[in-house]
């Protein structure tokens, strides 16, 4: 009893919503193929699990940075990288799934560089994915296995077997009152992390998103009072469109928020024992800036999930 009591103290503690942004992540600014990327890692952890931010659309990497070094902290070395291309006539900052592939052969190669400050720290065979709405997109199509414009232009795309799970914030395959296109994401766990009055992406279109997964373990987490732009570091990030609904929750509770459950979903997903009891079990009623639903694993004949 007494060494249960101890892990859910120390889950509890790293998972507080008082925890400050760890300041000792350090930042290193790379190029994966033509990208300018900024990389987050905590210091001294070697064989990091290596987690690819995809942006919003036209919301430059700088905006993540409080989320992105947050989710560094939780034990993972967080790439966001600009990807410039054009959509149809628009040119501008638009994720594509090919970037999951490059990110996997960037890491492995930068691991392996001498003189590297990355050298021997990234493990390039485990790979999560993090994404925010255009970017969030693309990413739960790529988990698909699934070519997709916008997102993907082919001739043929082929999920990484280095991809191990996902949490995206604002994502949906539909938009409100569309048909939702259901993601076979058998083999990678996906967490959709959604603001509560997002005015952009709906929480309608958000939850039957996630419903629309075709097997778990997966999560839908939802955020109090967040809109949107939840988990960037200021309302509305220069580029990008605004959200026409107003978020009511402070900045900083709501990018902690989902930087938590993401970082924490995604341990859960590699294994970390501590972090599915969180996930699944004592996380939601421990936390009251969310509320949470979840499947950990497939329903036995005649009974439940769990």
């Amino acid at each position: 009893m007494r060494l249960c009591a101890a892990i859910v103290l120390a889950v509890a503690a790293l998972a507080s919503p008082a925890v400050a942004t760890p300041a000792w992540v350090s930042s290193h600014e790379v190029r994966i193929g033509a990208d300018p990327a900024t990389v987050h890692l905590p210091p001294g952890r070697t064989a990091l699990p290596v987690a690819l931010l995809l942006q919003g659309g036209n919301v430059p990497r700088e905006s993540y940075g409080r989320f992105a070094r947050t989710v560094a902290g939780f034990g993972f070395a967080v790439v966001v990288p600009d990807h410039r291309r054009a959509v149809g006539p628009v040119s501008g900052l638009f994720p594509e799934s090919a970037q999951l592939g490059a990110t996997v052969e960037w890491a492995a190669q930068e691991n392996a560089r001498a003189g590297s400050p990355l050298a021997g720290r990234l493990d390039a065979g485990r790979l999560v994915l993090l994404g925010h709405s255009f970017g969030a997109a693309a990413g739960l199509f790529a988990v698909g296995n699934a070519c997709v414009p916008p997102f993907c232009f082919g001739p043929v795309y082929q999920r990484p077997a280095a991809l191990r799970a996902a949490a995206f914030y604002g994502a949906a395959t539909a938009s409100q009152g569309g048909a939702v296109v259901p993601v076979a994401n058998a083999g990678v766990p996906v967490a959709l992390v959604q603001g509560e009055v997002d005015g952009v992406n709906p929480r309608a279109a958000a939850r039957a998103t996630y419903d629309g997964l075709s097997s778990p373990p997966k999560a839908y987490v939802t955020v109090g009072g967040a809109n949107h732009y939840g988990l960037t570091d200021t309302q509305t990030p220069a580029g990008a469109a605004p959200d026409p609904s107003a978020q009511i929750v402070g900045q900083q509770v709501s990018i902690d928020a989902a930087a938590r459950w993401s970082a924490l979903f995604l341990r859960a997903s590699l294994g970390d024992a501590l972090a599915e009891a969180y996930v699944y079990g004592f996380g939601d009623a421990s936390d009251d800036t969310v509320s949470v639903v979840s499947v950990r694993a497939a329903a036995a004949p005649g009974g439940g999930g769990t």
